[in-house]
C-alpha cells in the first residue's frame, strides 16, 4: 500500500470518527491552558508597577544607537507615535533557544503593531546590540541586565510577550513558544 493510499485511509476515517476525537483535543487544549495559567501566576496583571517602569536602564532604539532612559520614557514615546494602540511587551534572552526560534515571528507582529522588547540577562549593550545586528533584527530593545524589569511583573521565564494598554495596563501575559497569530489576537483583545 503506497504512503499516499495510506494518508488517504488515515483521512477518510478521521473525517467519519471525528466526534470520538473531540475528548483528546478538549484536554490537550485543557493542559496547554493549564501550563499558560501556570507559567504566568505570578504576572502581575493590571497597573505596571512602578519599579518595572522607573528603572534607569540603557535602551537600543530600531537603529542600534544606545542612550540610558526607563520603561516608561519608551512606552510614553512609543504610545505617542501609535496613540490608542496598544503595545506589545516581548522579553528575550540571548541564551534562550524558544526565543531565537520566534524571532521572526516578532519581527512579523512589530511590523504591524508597535512593540518593545526587553533583553533579559542577556549582557552589557555592546553584547545585545551586536547579537540584535548579527540576525538582522531592528528592534527597539531595553537591555534588562539584572532582570529588574522582568522580575517586577513576575516573568520568570522567557520568552514572554504581554500587551501594555494606553491606560498603563498589563494584559494577556503568555510564557513560552506563542505564534504570531497568538501574539496579534492578544494584541487585539486587550481593549
Amino acid at each position: 500500500m503506497s504512503m499516499l493510499a495510506r494518508l488517504q485511509g488515515w483521512a477518510s476515517a478521521l473525517r467519519r470518527d471525528w466526534k470520538s476525537h473531540l475528548g483528546t483535543v478538549a484536554l490537550c487544549v485543557g493542559v496547554l491552558l493549564a501550563v499558560q495559567w501556570w507559567q504566568t501566576r505570578q504576572v502581575a496583571g493590571g497597573p505596571l508597577p512602578d519599579v518595572a517602569l522607573d528603572a534607569a536602564l540603557p535602551v537600543l532604539d530600531a537603529s542600534g544607537a544606545l542612550r540610558q532612559s526607563s520603561l516608561r520614557a519608551e512606552l510614553v514615546a512609543l504610545q505617542q507615535r501609535h496613540p490608542g494602540k496598544n503595545v506589545g511587551l516581548y522579553i528575550w534572552a540571548d541564551w534562550c533557544p524558544i526565543c531565537t526560534t520566534i524571532q521572526g515571528t516578532v519581527n512579523g507582529v512589530a511590523q504591524d503593531h508597535p512593540v518593545i522588547t526587553v533583553a533579559m540577562r542577556s549582557g552589557p549593550p555592546a553584547k545585545v546590540g551586536g547579537y540584535l545586528a548579527s540576525r538582522g533584527l531592528a528592534w527597539h530593545t531595553v537591555v534588562d541586565g539584572r532582570s529588574a524589569i522582568s522580575g517586577a511583573l513576575g516573568f520568570g521565564a522567557v520568552p514572554a510577550f504581554a500587551v501594555i494598554t494606553p491606560e498603563g495596563q498589563l494584559r494577556w501575559p503568555t510564557v513560552g513558544l506563542t505564534s504570531g497569530w497568538g501574539m496579534r489576537a492578544r494584541l487585539l483583545l486587550a481593549g
